[in-house]
């Protein structure tokens, strides 16, 4: 982008890549992760993705042709090349945990008539809705018992007077930082934008990627406009369980994924003098 022979289309990203990083920037600064590591993940990945996503049908993708497209020198090309396009594996905790929650949410004999998730009993005979039966349905590879631990020791799950099992509200959103939440940053972070990219760079728009928003409101306005708009997202996510749910029942399986995500952002944000807030 700053080499001199950027074309007009080229910098008219600038300012939308320099506000899209921004955020992450802020992040990396946090986190401990210098500029100077940060530009080695980059030409790793600018290499990576030279290679496999724009490689010609037919014809051996070449040092010359990714030093080309990357602007990165064929020796630096010929080292880094070969890694093998990036697989996103899903942590085997992340995994257990996400399809027994979207169970719990979605499977009619786990909720309620609202299609709130229901208080289990940890074990319950026959048909009887049960956090055993619950769990067992998804995984036989661990005991329902040590998942319980572990979710009462992770605040995912309290228990009620009755000791029964309940769902937390905390556990539809991993935090803290560990694995779970970086795990869904990245892969929710990426859908969002691979989306984006797809409707920029392909013929038409392919997939729906639309947002409401207004500026220039009160503080106060602001926080019951987030607080709404939280509320129609969890009826929208609940939804869309339980149809995906009730459609993977009937499904042979295949090699595809399908990600529904939204994302409700308020900030402080002055108009510079130049722009009055716009309503």
């Amino acid at each position: 982008m700053s080499d001199g022979n950027a074309t007009s289309e080229d910098a008219a990203l600038h300012a939308p890549v320099a506000r899209l990083l921004r955020p992450l920037v802020r992040l990396f600064v946090a986190r401990g992760i210098t500029f100077p590591a940060l530009t080695n993940l980059l030409r790793e990945l600018y290499v990576n993705v030279a290679e496999y996503d724009f490689a010609l049908p037919g014809k051996e993708q070449t040092d010359s042709r990714v030093s080309l497209l990357t602007g990165i020198h064929r020796k630096e090309v010929r080292r880094l090349r070969g890694a093998g396009a990036p697989v996103s594996a899903v942590p085997a905790v992340v995994s257990r945990t996400s399809r027994i929650i979207a169970r719990w949410l979605a499977d009619p004999r786990f909720t309620d008539g609202q299609g709130r998730p229901l208080p289990l009993p940890r074990a319950a005979p026959g048909e009887t809705p049960s956090f055993e039966a619950l769990v067992s349905g998804v995984t036989r590879d661990l005991r329902p018992r040590a998942v319980l631990d572990e979710w009462l020791d992770r605040g995912l799950a309290t228990l009620d007077a009755e000791d029964r099992i309940v769902l937390a509200e905390g556990a539809y959103v991993p935090k803290g930082g560990g694995e779970p939440q970086l795990y869904y940053f990245g892969r929710n972070l990426h859908d969002h934008i691979a989306a984006s990219v797809a409707n920029i760079v392909g013929e038409a728009p392919r997939f729906l990627e639309r947002a409401v928003h207004y500026d220039g409101l009160s503080e106060d306005l602001a926080k019951r406009l987030e607080a709404r708009a939280r509320e129609i997202a969890m009826e929208a996510l609940h939804q869309a369980n339980r149809e995906a749910h009730a459609a993977c029942q009937g499904d042979p399986g295949g090699e595809h994924r399908w990600n529904f995500g939204i994302y409700v952002y308020a900030e402080a944000a002055p108009a510079s003098p130049q722009a009055p807030a716009a309503r």
